[in-house]
């Protein structure tokens, strides 16, 4: 079967790293349809087309529950990328029923559609991420690799925010996180991620559909919906700054996370797609470097030439890990996948875009939210 025969749907495909694959398929000459609710809180409450899709793409708007609608969407489909999701840490610990709706039960609904309908869906794609490790991947200089759960309660209340060994309670160095590492998800958002991937893999085995879960860690780019205040977290400070606001910083700024370009992301998506070697695999998708957050927040004030410091909170929020960095090493292997795009490189060209953008600062609302549930401290 050719490209051009070859018929993708993308549910979510209207969002931030969905319509980047959706572009990256058309040029590959793939026949791709967008599946997509519009959700007010990423594309505004007119839920209108977003310009920067593909005006030559079908576009279905439709929640991923509807399972008549999903079905009519998946009729001669061959492959399927699932990128719908719900996405925010700090609102999903409040929000529980609509993320588990929308995240669980989408993908179950999707997932029961191919265990009980004819369908000619040959190969699944869907975005996991690194929400599910919970905290990162460390070493301890007695005990070799150990993998911490859940700093204490104690450690907030002394804003000492470094994680310890779990053996023995000394200091731990961080390293990046395989794939192998146990996954003890901390955020209602993490454990919905999980379930996307397991229930993805489990049913792909099942029924013999090549199934593919990707990794993602924290991905940054144009097209980020700069207004939602639990988006990635370059967006939200791009908001602050627009604004002429000081970026919001929980604990000290120095947890680190491994930023990771939506080209990256694609590049790795295509490979998924395209190399056998990925089937019924899991794969970290991201740099191999680790930034703080305080790096983010400075790179992006520099190049917008805005001379605002960021807010250090110095408190903890519920959900959060300390550091989390990823070993790519499995999709270099298999994949052939190695990241282009550097943080020096990717930040300049995000702030190029968010130049041209008008953003709603709805951070303070939704931190005051959190505050108010008692889910930062």
């Amino acid at each position: 079967m050719t490209q051009q025969q070859t018929r993708v749907l993308v549910t979510g495909g209207a969002g931030f790293i969905g319509s980047h694959i959706v572009d990256a398929l058309l040029e590959r000459g793939y026949d791709v349809t967008v599946y997509d609710n519009l959700d007010p809180q990423v594309h505004g409450p007119a839920r209108q087309r977003p310009d920067y899709l593909n005006p030559d793409v079908p576009l279905i708007v439709g929640d991923v529950c509807d399972r008549e609608a999903l079905k009519n969407a998946l009729y001669g489909i061959d492959i399927v990328y699932h990128q719908a999701a719900a996405v925010g840490v700090g609102q999903s610990m409040y929000d529980i029923l609509r993320y588990t709706q929308i995240n669980t039960m989408g993908a179950a609904t999707l997932l029961d559609i191919i265990a009980n309908e004819k369908h000619t869906v040959r190969k699944m794609i869907v975005a996991s991420s690194m929400s599910i490790y919970g905290e990162g991947q460390y070493r301890c200089a007695t005990h070799g690799v150990v993998y911490p759960k859940l700093r204490s309660v104690e450690q907030f209340e002394a804003h000492d925010w470094e994680v310890r060994c779990p053996v023995c309670d000394e200091p731990v160095e961080r390293e990046g996180t395989s794939e192998e590492k146990p996954l003890f998800p901390t955020s209602v958002y993490a454990i919905n991620k999980r379930d996307h991937e397991e229930m993805f893999l489990s049913v792909g085995r099942a029924y013999k559909i090549p199934t593919v879960a990707l990794r993602y860690f924290n991905v940054y780019g144009p097209r980020q919906a700069l207004s939602n205040p639990y988006t990635g977290v370059a967006a939200i400070f791009s908001s602050r700054l627009l604004n002429g606001n000081a970026p919001l910083i929980y604990e000290d700024g120095l947890q680190s996370r491994d930023f990771t370009h939506i080209s990256d992301i694609v590049q790795a998506n295509m490979l998924a797609l395209e190399k056998d070697e990925a089937n019924y695999e899991v794969f970290n998708v991201g740099t191999g470097r680790a930034f703080t957050i305080r790096d983010m927040a400075d790179a992006l004030a520099e190049h917008l030439g805005v001379e605002v410091e960021p807010e250090i909170a110095n408190k903890f929020r519920e959900g959060d890990i300390r550091h989390c960095y990823a070993d790519i090493s499995k999709a270099r292997r298999l994949l052939g996948y190695e990241p282009k795009m550097r943080f020096e490189d990717g930040v300049p060209e995000l702030v190029n875009w968010v130049r041209h953008q008008k953003a709603e600062d709805n951070v303070a609302k939704a931190a005051n939210e959190l505050e108010r549930r008692g889910l930062t401290r």
